[in-house]
């Protein structure tokens, strides 16, 4: 499941530069505020007649490549308010079908009126529900407020049930055209299109009480019992704050994770846990991943590991974020944080303390960061014939200086296809530090003077995937012999010099 909680196109939401489709110098200079990398974000100002248009183009590359990261049994949900509801609609007919629309859920954000609204009172944002297979459905859920219809007032040793679900058939079927006889006599005439079922089945119905009669003999009734409903199908309408939440509600929840902070250094407009949780509930299976595009304080990791704890599930979550600096506001609040992904961290960390206190639930509460870089490995341009004597020294190594082992093992997981969220241990082996993945299925050692008795122990453990450096060999000869080595112990081994 993809989760997309855009900032809204307000006039105070600041956007990357670089996803404008064109440039306009005089707009850009009118914002000063960059990441810690020096990108250059603008504020979408109502002043700038690309307003919409600038807002769309931040937000269509990532819908692109929101349909690409879905699986094929995955949902998207976006979280819009009036300003582009109509819009990013559009844009997703555009990229996932109209087909694969599955509906649109009206959620009640706020708990109380805006007294000061000039025209209505702004209570709801939208829900937006796109598929990757139109043959997509939601979990169903025992929802309370849709259990209402189902009572039991006879007793009905069955328990609670209801009556009136329709019995004819959708389509035009002939066969299925006849009369019923009541047992007073009555003659019911069947629907137009027919009975939803043979006469056989009908006589078997009602002898088991599904079907009956009502008390006047002029319709069949079918009665269905609460207790053989595998859940209720969702609501559109999102109106119980005690399941869903409100605005205001995750100001507060906000704020009791972080309350050295002023109100006014914390979001304005996150998404309570309620909220999130319940659409977990009725999107998700017990082990997929959930991913955020717009991750902010981190609600949606914070609701993950909630349900985790409260349905012993193992979701995953990957929260994207860019490094917006957290600026001084109006009141001289100094922000505690350089930046959101900071407090998003932070808070991870916090909840995941707070859970595990109130729980004991043993579930993962761990977490990796990591950051867009270019490679590990150096740019060579040069032919041989372009190289002086005195430059040599400078290509003796092809991985560049300031890299750890550990971000040379980031990059060899994702090039084998190894996930990042892999268990990873530290180990020493013959005296060099070793990396061992997933039990043992890739190892990896980037330490220097690695000597054939290091490769020869770390062949004996049979890994999947091993991988070395090529610097890091202590001689030619322990290089020579790195094939010979693993064929002898351990011949069915991917190995990857780096």
């Amino acid at each position: 499941m993809i989760y997309i909680d855009p900032p809204y196109n307000t006039g105070n939401d600041f956007i990357y530069e670089d996803d404008f489709s064109q440039k306009d110098e005089d707009y850009a200079e009118n914002s000063g505020q960059t990441d810690e990398e020096g990108n250059r974000l603008v504020q979408n100002s109502e002043s700038n007649g690309r307003f919409h248009t600038d807002w769309l183009n931040m937000m269509y590359p990532r819908l692109k490549l929101a349909k690409d990261l879905l699986s094929d049994d995955g949902v998207i949900l976006i979280t819009i308010d009036h300003n582009e509801h109509a819009t990013v609609q559009m844009i997703c007919d555009e990229i996932f079908g109209h087909n694969c629309f599955i509906g649109e859920l009206v959620w009640k954000s706020s708990d109380n009126s805006n007294n000061n609204a000039l025209t209505f009172s702004e209570d709801h944002n939208y829900i937006l529900v796109y598929s990757k297979s139109p043959d997509w459905r939601p979990n169903f859920i025992n929802d309370p407020e849709k259990r209402r219809h189902f009572k039991n007032p006879d007793n009905d040793p069955k328990g609670p049930w209801f009556d009136g679900n329709p019995v004819n058939n959708p389509g035009l079927r002939v066969n299925l055209q006849f009369d019923i006889t009541t047992p007073s006599g009555k003659i019911i005439h069947h629907p137009a299109n027919g009975w939803r079922w043979s006469r056989e089945t009908m006589k078997e119905k009602f002898r088991t009480g599904e079907l009956r009669f009502s008390k006047d003999e002029s319709r069949v009734i079918r009665r269905t019992y609460l207790k053989d409903m595998e859940g209720l199908p969702p609501s559109t309408l999102l109106t119980n704050h005690s399941v869903t939440g409100h605005t205001r509600g995750a100001k507060y929840e906000l704020k009791k994770l972080f309350p050295e902070e002023p109100v006014t250094s914390l979001f304005s407009t996150p998404k309570p846990t309620l909220l999130l949780k319940y659409l977990l509930t009725i999107t998700v299976a017990s082990d997929c991943v959930v991913m955020d595009f717009f991750s902010g304080s981190g609600s949606m990791a914070d609701a993950v590991l909630q349900y985790n704890a409260q349905n012993s599930t193992s979701i995953k979550y990957i929260m994207i974020q860019i490094k917006e600096k957290c600026i001084t506001d109006k009141a001289g609040n100094i922000p505690t944080y350089k930046n959101i992904c900071e407090m998003g961290e932070e808070r991870i960390r916090r909840a995941g303390k707070k859970i595990k206190e109130e729980t004991g639930a043993d579930i993962d509460y761990g977490f990796r960061c990591f950051r867009v870089d270019s490679s590990n490995m150096k740019d060579v341009y040069y032919k041989p014939s372009d190289i002086k004597q005195a430059e040599l020294d400078l290509f003796t190594d092809n991985i560049k200086e300031d890299r750890t082992p550990e971000d040379l093992l980031i990059q060899v997981m994702l090039d084998l296809g190894v996930l990042l969220s892999s268990k990873i241990e530290e180990k020493k082996i013959a005296g060099k530090k070793v990396f061992s993945v997933e039990n043992g299925y890739l190892i990896a050692c980037f330490d220097e003077k690695v000597t054939e008795e290091v490769v020869t122990a770390i062949a004996q453990q049979h890994p999947f995937y091993a991988v070395f450096r090529d610097s890091s060999f202590s001689s030619d000869s322990v290089a020579a012999n790195f094939e010979q080595i693993f064929d002898t112990y351990s011949p069915k081994t991917v190995r990857k010099v780096l």
